[in-house]
């Protein structure tokens, strides 16, 4: 994992959202998708849902209130001072899990740890305590009976 599979996965991920796709194609693979990363995975997972943020809609005039403030503020007001923005700041923060937004000084107090690293111990962390819920039966079922009818379609 580098610089140009990140850049890679950005243009192949966030181009396709733009232009309205609503699937995102291949997460977690690398070397032209002949292979899985759990450390990719969790990685991709990281860019799609930022991804997914810019298909939020921007306010319009179904938000008369939002609009109201824009024009009472102006390009080059204080927004942080509004009863509306501070009551919707909160839904337009982005969280990330594996991009560290920290000041330089406390990354490399902390090792110098790039995303790929915390990313590998965020996977680990995943395959040793995650415990999935089994699927239920008739879920079993309905997989198996999938299974039995392509075989047939197959095997003749």
């Amino acid at each position: 994992m580098d610089q140009q599979l990140g850049h890679e996965k950005t243009i192949t991920g966030l181009l396709p959202v733009l232009a309205g796709t609503d699937f995102i194609y291949g997460p977690g693979m690398i070397d032209m998708g002949m292979a899985v990363s759990f450390e990719q995975f969790l990685i991709d997972a990281e860019y799609i849902r930022m991804f997914k943020r810019t298909q939020k809609p921007v306010p319009t005039d179904e938000d008369a209130l939002a609009v109201e403030v824009i024009k009472a503020v102006g390009p080059a007001g204080v927004y942080l001072s509004q009863r509306h923005t501070l009551k919707h700041m909160r839904d337009e923060i982005s969280v990330a899990d594996l991009i560290d937004r920290r000041m330089r000084e406390a990354w490399e107090k902390d090792g110098f740890k790039d995303m790929p690293q915390r990313a590998r111990e965020r996977a680990r962390e995943i395959l040793a305590n995650h415990h999935p819920e089994p699927l239920p039966d008739d879920v079993w079922q309905k997989i198996l009976d999938i299974i039995e009818r392509e075989r047939k379609i197959l095997c003749k």
